[in-house]
């Protein structure tokens, strides 16, 4: 029965006064209202929200329909239950191309730990380089992810990672070591299953059972054992922080290989265990530099460059590596055996040399890293970063080739500047307006640096990054002369994308995965390079032939690319003949300078030594030239600004392989003669200027910035 509204004793909800001033309770009648107030407003009515509820049903369902199809995706694709079961690290047995071993390595495997049995400073140890906030996030740290990106963009390339130890659990569990967006997909997946399924304390013990430690050692208790002689339990701070900073690079910084560089990291994870606050400040800095036990050097049969290479490799091909497998590899014992000769046979002084061989689809069939293994198993071929000199020009001019140049556009080879910077050829020659062609021949700084500032920095940097090179770049104009550190193996990669005609090529040791996921093949796909680019670029390596890289010249068809850092610091040539791809690096390891070495001497020779054993080719038999009556062959009358400059290039080609050059005497004549040494290029100028101060070949005074003296590779 509906309450009376005029009645005192009921409560009221009151609508806003009538005409007459008086209020009526919210549920009065509308006849009544009417009767009362008159036509006035109606009583406002409730809105109706029953449509946001719908959408919200809608969004749901929609969601869990999601998770289930990506559920059953990553069932198909990785199989849960297998992410829930200790990984089984692989014992691997590495064979040449044609089945003959060159390495065996079984696993050492420790029992498993307990993290909640552990000392804190253990477990805080890693955590505090690998996690900081693992017991706190739910399997991915969005403020790890964005402070390691944030770090990447600062650096120019990939610096810091932001997986956290759930993801790695989940990627060392079963996934491959490929970086596709679809790869990471699943990690990300997988390590919400692990957090949902494990408590933290299982996932850090299952991490710290199974987790590479260097030395084909895996697991926490192995590791301490195999390093220090002892048990997890009893490790000190010092000894707790190496183990956990050996992690990020087990393979280079195993102290027993590299003690130096295992307590530089070392000292990296005590200052980031104070940063966290899991020690004091006076604690880190009581911490001392660990000693380990003394392992004897393990004999291996050839190719243990590769087999350290490789071995990463194998072992991360998850569900294609299983315990106890024979892989093989794309090592030729062949020519591994004549690369191992020509790098012993080098007379280096004192120095080092790397080579790498691979075919342009990126199997690599040779590998040395140094001279001998057994006194220093650093690869410097794979690990050492150095300056590469003009072979970085290949980004260049790949760069200029794109932008609708051509081997026949003529650049100006006279100095110039370019913001304070003063770029200078290696023989203090300039040669004024010539082609493409020839800059690349004589391997010319000034054309260098011109078209650096013509294309743009950042597609020089966008080549480089197309042919594969991953580490950081600068941006700035100097980067055209080299001044930015690559490896070599990843050099040499660079170089068989030409090659091959298709980027990025990936140098690989074990046989290409042939039933990858569709989507993985999409993601990680080849791109063409147009023909005429690439035409354009085998004219231009092989042009530098008959240039700065004479002395690589075989009896076949050749191309390749000197190169020199500044202070002759590094010597580099790497070039390509038949279905090889190959790269030399000369150089000393403390990167102090090697006086005369330049990449058209040792590096193209040994470059060309090699090449002739591995493709069976006969040496070059150079010709011996003609005498010239009164030294000079006067060309009076022919202007060089009236001849076809491809024609003068190629007279000045073939010209230089005789000991000669071609130059423009005073009146403009054209005059051919034996090639002038410096101190007669000076002797004709007259004498320098002593007060001619170094600031000639640097930077401006005000910006602080001295540009260092390239060395380079002689015209």
């Amino acid at each position: 029965m509906r309450p009376d509204p005029f009645d005192p004793d009921q409560p009221r909800r009151w609508l806003p006064r009538g005409r007459d001033g008086e209020r009526m309770p919210a549920y009065t009648a509308p006849d009544l209202w009417s009767d009362r107030f008159g036509d006035g407003p109606e009583p406002e009515k409730r809105r109706d929200y029953r449509w946001v509820w719908r959408w919200l049903v809608r969004g749901l369902a929609a969601g869990i329909v999601l998770l289930v199809v990506a559920i059953g995706w990553l069932a198909v694709t990785a199989p849960l239950s297998r992410s829930l079961k200790p990984p089984t690290p692989p014992s691997i047995t590495l064979t040449a191309a044609d089945g003959t071993p060159i390495a065996r390595r079984g696993a050492i495997i420790g029992a498993p730990v307990d993290a909640a049995k552990l000392p804190e400073h253990v477990r805080e140890a890693f955590l505090a380089i690998e996690d900081r906030r693992f017991y706190s996030h739910w399997g991915i740290d969005p403020r790890g992810i964005a402070r390691a990106a944030w770090a990447n963009v600062g650096s120019g390339g990939v610096r810091q990672g932001g997986s956290t130890i759930t993801q790695q659990l989940a990627k060392n569990a079963f996934l491959d070591s490929d970086r596709t967006a679809a790869r990471k997909l699943r990690e990300v997946m997988i390590a919400f299953w692990l957090e949902a399924w494990l408590t933290k304390d299982e996932i850090l013990s299952r991490y710290l059972s199974n987790v590479y430690f260097g030395d084909n050692v895996y697991g926490l208790t192995a590791a301490a054992k195999h390093y220090f002689g002892r048990t997890p339990d009893r490790l000190n701070v010092g000894q707790a922080a190496m183990l956990a900073g050996l992690v990020k690079a087990p393979s280079r910084l195993a102290p027993t290989v590299n003690l130096k560089g295992a307590r530089a990291r070392q000292a990296v994870v005590v200052a980031a265990m104070a940063d966290a606050g899991f020690i004091t400040k006076a604690e880190a800095a009581a911490v001392q530099p660990q000693r380990v036990l003394d392992r004897p050097a393990q004999t291996l049969p050839t190719g243990t460059y590769f087999a350290d290479w490789v071995l990463p490799q194998a072992r991360d091909q998850a569900g294609e590596v299983k315990a106890d497998a024979t892989v093989r590899t794309t090592l030729d014992p062949k020519l591994q055996r004549a690369a191992e000769r020509t790098i012993r046979a080098a007379g280096l002084n004192g120095g080092q040399a790397a080579l790498v061989a691979m075919h342009p689809d990126g199997r690599v069939v040779a590998m040395v890293g140094g001279r001998d293994y057994a006194k220093s198993p650093f690869n410097r071929a794979t690990q050492a970063r150095r300056q590469p000199g003009s072979t970085f020009k290949l980004f260049v001019y790949l760069a200029a080739m794109r932008a609708g140049m051509s081997p026949d556009t003529v650049m100006d080879d006279s100095p110039v500047e370019i913001a304070g910077w003063k770029p200078r050829n290696d023989d203090n020659r300039y040669l004024g307006p010539i082609t493409l062609r020839r800059a690349f021949a004589r391997s010319s700084n000034v054309v260098a640096a011109r078209l650096t500032q013509e294309v743009g920095v950042r597609n020089v940097i966008a080549a480089a990054r197309d042919l594969g090179i991953s580490t950081p770049i600068a941006n700035e104009a100097t980067i055209g002369l080299g001044t930015s550190e690559v490896s070599l193996i990843e050099l040499t990669a660079a170089y068989a994308a030409i090659a091959a005609g298709a980027y990025p090529v990936e140098p690989r040791g074990v046989a290409e995965v042939q039933d990858k996921p569709w989507y993985q093949a999409i993601a990680g796909g080849q791109k063409r390079l147009p023909e005429r680019v690439r035409n354009d670029m085998l004219t231009l390596l092989g042009s530098s032939l008959r240039g700065t890289g004479r002395e690589a010249t075989l009896s076949i068809d050749a191309w390749g690319k000197t190169g020199t850092s500044q202070n002759s610091r590094d010597g580099w040539f790497i070039g390509a003949a038949g279905d090889l791809v190959v790269g030399v690096w000369v150089g000393k390891d403390d990167s102090s300078p090697m006086p005369g070495l330049h990449g058209g001497g040792i590096p193209a020779q040994l470059w060309r030594n090699f090449m002739q054993t591995a493709l069976g080719v006969a040496p070059v038999v150079r010709e011996v030239a003609e005498p010239i009556d009164n030294g000079v062959i006067e060309a009076a009358g022919n202007e060089l600004g009236d001849v076809v400059p491809g024609a003068i290039d190629a007279a000045a080609d073939q010209l230089d392989q005789l000991g000669l050059e071609i130059r423009q005497n005073d009146d403009g004549s054209i005059a051919v003669g034996p090639r002038r040494r410096e101190r007669d290029i000076d002797r004709e100028r007259g004498p320098r200027d002593e007060r001619r101060s170094r600031d000639d070949d640097r930077r401006g005074p005000d910006d602080g910035y001295d540009e260092p003296q390239y060395d380079e590779d002689r015209w």
